[in-house]
């Protein structure tokens, strides 16, 4: 990505010979890592990295042509590695001849002898030195041994996980005015754009093209190719750009062109989006958009439901609107979030579902649900084309059963979900299905269910239920996807737990 962006970087790798125990024989056939940068269309170095003056003037010479150029630069530089990877490995794997070899090549000994050839030091001069070193080394160790053992404080480890944020809820005016999901999240999109200078828009074909659902059509033409970026397939690369935009003060947003394709990203939003602030107090201001789900015929490749993969990682907000209205009003909440936001969008409802949108910028809390239908036969809990799928089965109970009548909970924000409405719900109904596309096991269907049973059970006349998809990868065919996705299932349930 560097390369293809002239980005001016010094990628800079430390080459000690091994990993962990593993030498680098054994890691890579080209002869040098530098060898590498030749097909990224990049300068490459590879050069004495135990050679202080070597590495100095090389290091300033790169500099200055990266600068120059505006281009990157990959650096290896070759050393040696005198003891274990940690400090429980050891160095049992190693050679004993290769630490001899290297141990003649001990670049401050070397560097010491050349200072010494040129008259610039003596043994005296290194004596001293090696002593002032010392003793500042020792005096800088001990106010950090004496301070008191950590004392755990359940809230404060709480407190740390998201960078602190209060929400400012800006409430819309009544509107009659129709949308796609597809083009409130496109509106929502060009809103957040005019309102936060700072924020730069990434992902594959999202630019010219407007990506392959064409919600960041036209985009370039308002915003420039500046803050409208097409980026090459390289999903890790992307996401961690994203987080160092955000280092350096600036929003930024990253579509998955599939959410199947975050795999290639997941290292990246799970060790650094995610962990960042609590880690070491920098927020990642990163939007990540899901293009997600199944019922389109587009296979296991391109129509996972991913979203419980991210419900289970301490950091990250995880959010799924299942209509227009809150399309819009999430997206803009997500976007004013200083932490890392996942943000789900159902290929299949983008332009099978409208609804009134507001024209003007307004936002909805994060982490709270909406109570669609209410009623009392039972608590239907949601999100997403579930929320779709059981308003129509409702709608046909009632033609069964003329009394019929269900609370309708569309939790919208997975992470954090609104225990206060599940609460609320469970406690009227006392029957509780958790409907959602994911497969059963291990979706957060899962979660939930375990919460009501902790929490609420006094108050349960049922077993709470669970309707999912099958735990099996989603077929192309699409009667066989049909019958893979939960709403096939979703009848004989709610029959099921209205009968109990």
């Amino acid at each position: 990505m560097a390369a293809v962006w002239k980005l001016p970087v010094i990628f800079l790798i430390e080459n000690n010979g091994y990993g962990l125990s593993t030498p680098t024989s054994e890691q890579y056939a080209c002869k040098h890592l530098a060898d590498r940068g030749v097909g990224y269309g990049m300068k490459a170095v590879t050069i004495d990295g135990n050679n202080f003056l070597e590495v100095y003037h090389t290091v300033k010479e790169l500099r200055e042509y990266c600068i120059r150029e505006q281009a990157p630069v990959l650096l290896e530089c070759m050393t040696f590695r005198m003891r274990g990877h940690e400090e429980a490995s050891g160095v049992k794997y190693v050679p004993k001849e290769l630490i001899e070899e290297w141990g003649k090549k001990d670049p401050v000994k070397h560097y010491e002898e050349f200072l010494k050839n040129e008259g610039l030091l003596n043994d005296e001069n290194i004596s001293t030195t090696h002593a002032l070193l010392k003793k500042e080394i020792e005096e800088s160790l001990a106010p950090v041994f004496d301070e008191p053992e950590i004392i755990a404080n359940t809230s404060e480890e709480m407190n740390d996980v998201y960078a602190p944020f209060t929400p400012q809820i800006i409430t819309p005016k009544k509107s009659e005015r129709e949308l796609r999901i597809v083009d409130a999240i496109s509106e929502g999109l060009k809103l957040a754009m005019r309102k936060h200078h700072n924020l730069v828009l990434m992902g594959q074909d999202i630019a010219e093209y407007g990506g392959v659902f064409k919600i960041t059509e036209g985009f370039v033409e308002e915003f420039g190719r500046e803050r409208v970026r097409n980026t090459p397939i390289c999903e890790s690369a992307i996401v961690g750009a994203a987080l160092g935009l955000s280092i350096k003060g600036f929003k930024a947003m990253m579509e998955m062109q599939f959410a199947d394709f975050v795999t290639v990203g997941f290292n990246q939003i799970i060790n650094n989006l995610a962990k960042s602030y609590y880690r070491w107090g920098q927020n990642a201001d990163v939007v990540v958009r899901m293009p997600t789900g199944a019922g389109v015929g587009a296979g296991p490749f391109h129509s996972q439901s991913n979203e419980a993969w991210f419900t289970h990682t301490p950091g990250l907000k995880v959010v799924y609107p299942s209509n227009p209205y809150d399309a819009k009003g999430l997206l803009l909440s997500a976007f004013e979030d200083p932490n890392p936001v996942m943000y789900f969008e159902h290929k299949a409802l983008y332009r099978a579902i409208s609804g009134a949108v507001p024209e003007e910028y307004y936002n909805i809390e994060i982490g709270k649900a909406n109570l669609v239908e209410e009623g009392n036969d039972m608590s239907i809990i949601t999100y997403g084309a579930g929320v779709h799928w059981a308003k129509q089965q409702i709608s046909d109970f009632r033609f069964q059963i003329s009394d019929f009548s269900a609370d309708l909970l569309d939790l919208r924000t997975l992470l954090p979900f609104d225990k206060e409405a599940i609460e609320r719900t469970v406690k009227k109904t006392g029957k509780v299905l958790v409907l959602h596309e994911d497969c059963m096991t291990g979706g957060i269907g899962g979660e939930i269910s375990a919460w009501i049973s902790e929490n609420c059970f006094a108050h349960l006349d049922a077993p709470v239920m669970r309707v999912a998809s099958l735990d099996t990868p989603v077929p192309f065919s699409i009667p066989l996807e049909n019958n893979f996705l939960a709403k096939t299932r979703l009848s004989e349930k709610m029959k099921e737990l209205l009968e109990y």
